[in-house]
């Protein structure tokens, strides 16, 4: 099956059919929700109950978002589809600002302004030109100088990604490193064609140890068969959850009841 970026543009990939998929399709929005989960828990916020201002990059239908905002976050998307963003604000009703803006334009937002951001399968596009004006490097650097610009220092942005080649894992992360971040890609299940993620994961500010990547299969076996019962299932209170994920708030809500 072709790659969506090899199609043409994003903005009119995404158009009004596509950007119902996101709202309608379950298989979508649980694979979507579980990148996103990850996603945050790679940012390695402060447990601390304070709620952050997250930036949501290529926030699409707000799928990503609503994660956000039931782990207790506040944020705002930026996105290229005006289709996508208007399911975001007419039919999902999300509770972040969204903002239609191309990231290989920059980004638009003060200095310092987030506690960390996230993007699920979005950075791959500015790998490609659309037009003979376009030049990924340009595009790529200037958005992650733009980015590096508006997120507080100590925080993270994390991608999730499919790259195409390693040379284009390079590329990315090649312009990341010259507008200032540090960090490296994380790869989760990387021996499993279906669970296997790649993320990248970028700091601001000092040298921090990069996340450890997931590679049990309890874990993988958690997030493929989400919904049905497995051999392994007498064992899943044994699993470890992802911290703040959607099972790891209902476990929090059940620990009083059941002590009490």
């Amino acid at each position: 099956m072709s790659r969506p970026e090899f199609t043409g543009p994003p903005e009119l990939y995404y158009n009004d059919v596509q950007a119902a998929k996101y709202s309608q399709n379950s298989h979508i929005i649980e694979i979507q929700t579980r990148m996103a989960e990850r996603a945050i828990e790679l940012l390695a916020l402060p447990d601390d109950d304070i709620p952050r201002l997250l930036l949501d990059i290529g926030c699409g239908s707000g799928l990503s978002g609503e994660v956000i905002t039931e782990m207790g976050h506040n944020w705002i998307g930026v996105d290229i589809s005006e289709a996508m963003l208007k399911v975001a604000i007419d039919d999902r009703e999300v509770d972040g600002d969204v903002v239609l803006k191309d990231m290989g334009d920059g980004l638009p937002f003060r200095a310092g302004t987030f506690d960390g951001a996230i993007s699920i399968s979005a950075i791959q596009w500015l790998c490609h030109a659309n037009t003979r004006e376009q030049s990924p490097q340009k595009r790529l650097l200037h958005f992650f100088q733009s980015l590096y610009a508006c997120m507080s220092r100590g925080t993270r942005a994390v991608f999730q990604f499919y790259p195409e080649t390693v040379s284009q894992t390079e590329l990315i992360t090649t312009q990341a490193t010259k507008a200032g971040f540090t960090g490296g890609v994380v790869i989760d299940f990387p021996n499993s064609a279906k669970a296997k993620k790649v993320y990248l994961v970028l700091m601001v500010g000092g040298i921090q140890q990069l996340p450890k990547a997931l590679i049990e299969e309890e874990e993988v076996d958690q997030i493929l068969n989400i919904g049905r019962r497995s051999k392994k299932n007498d064992k899943r209170d044994k699993r470890k959850l992802l911290k703040r994920s959607r099972e790891w708030i209902e476990a929090k809500k059940i620990v009083p009841e059941s002590t009490g």
